[in-house]
């Protein structure tokens, strides 16, 4: 076991005062540049690592961080990213780390604005958001900002807020390599479907809107001569999509490629799938939950984008830990890999944490 250096002794070897040394421990308050240098420079030969849980502990400190994520159901996108949240509560439980989860509905803008006062009341050292709605997000973001409420963003960056951190893709990026990858897979002059969900308050979330921009740049970017066709379907309502697809299909009988920029691709593959449509249309889709995967291995989805939800929900958590109970300083804009999954390389996919 190696040796417990006190303050005292830290000071002594750098020849500062102890107060300094606790100052910048604690981080607080200001000291030299001269003085700094001299103390990190023996933290580093003494491989120094403060007992945070013994601190926190006898400071009996506790630490409320709220996350604002969409409700779910079993198996759904949120759902793993509510895994890695999950899993950084149990490891930090022992430096008093308690996670409040609030959910709103991801297509009706106004369930998240009312949950706005409730995180300005809930006497909170952090907030996670995902940011689907990005003026409420913007308004949320004020208000943690005057409050001096550190946060962290989640599902697509927004540009001009403090926001600590960001996890998540670059949006744009991935909507970009997702043209790539359907314009490869058709001819120049083909006209094209984007299958968008209908949602109350906003027409997209703000990770839908930056990718549909990627996606459109790349195919004006490279020849794309066909027209492109949005259609509006539900989230849930099966029955009444089934009359929007059988009449968006009756009328666009050439169409044989389409995209959802979201991780329910796999309601264009249950249609396909249930009229027994054969399976040359050319789907792409988002996300890797098992109703995506049953339509990427049975054909009716040809390539999925995955941004590892799991990893994202675990480190937005150990971000705020990191900024607030460490004092690190947190890299603000931190990208997942874009990965792009076809039939043949899933089963090779993992997302641990």
């Amino acid at each position: 076991m190696g040796k417990t250096y006190r303050i005292k002794d830290i000071a002594e070897l750098s020849g500062v005062s102890t107060g300094t040394v606790d100052r910048i421990l604690h981080n607080r308050g200001k000291v030299s540049e001269e003085a700094q240098k001299k103390v990190e420079k023996v933290l580093k030969e003494i491989d120094y690592h403060p007992n945070l849980i013994a601190r926190s502990l006898a400071l009996k400190k506790k630490y409320k961080f709220v996350t604002l994520i969409p409700s779910f159901g079993q198996g759904e996108y949120w759902a793993k990213l509510s895994e890695g949240i999950n899993k950084a509560e149990q490891e930090l439980f022992s430096y008093n780390i308690e996670v409040e989860r609030m959910y709103f509905n991801q297509y009706d803008r106004n369930s998240f604005d009312n949950l706005i006062p409730k995180i300005e009341e809930a006497d909170c050292q952090g907030v996670i958001i995902a940011t689907l709605f990005k003026e409420s997000v913007i308004q949320l973001t004020q208000q943690l900002d005057k409050l001096e409420i550190p946060y962290v963003l989640i599902d697509a960056f927004i540009e001009n807020t403090n926001c600590i951190a960001y996890y998540g893709t670059n949006s744009y990026d991935s909507g970009y390599i997702a043209g790539r990858l359907l314009f490869e897979q058709i001819h120049p002059e083909d006209n094209i479907a984007i299958f968008r969900f209908i949602r109350k308050g906003d027409m997209h979330s703000t990770q839908v809107m930056k990718r549909e921009e990627g996606f459109r740049d790349y195919l004006y970017g490279h020849d794309f001569l066909g027209k492109i066709y949005p259609v509006h379907i539900h989230a849930d309502e099966s029955v009444e999509n089934k009359e929007i697809l059988d009449s968006f299909f009756a009328t666009h009988e050439e169409i044989k490629a389409g995209i959802i920029f979201n991780s329910r691709a796999h309601v264009l593959g249950d249609y396909f799938q249930h009229q027994d449509i054969d399976k040359h249309f050319k789907l792409i889709g988002y996300d890797v939950i098992e109703s995506n995967l049953s339509h990427l291995n049975n054909g009716y989805i040809t390539h999925l984008i995955a941004q590892r939800p799991e990893v994202q929900g675990f480190n937005c958590v150990r971000a705020l830990f990191r900024h607030l109970v460490l004092k690190e300083k947190v890299e603000q804009i931190n990208y997942m890999p874009i990965d792009i999954l076809i039939k043949e390389n899933i089963k090779y996919y993992n997302n641990y944490i």
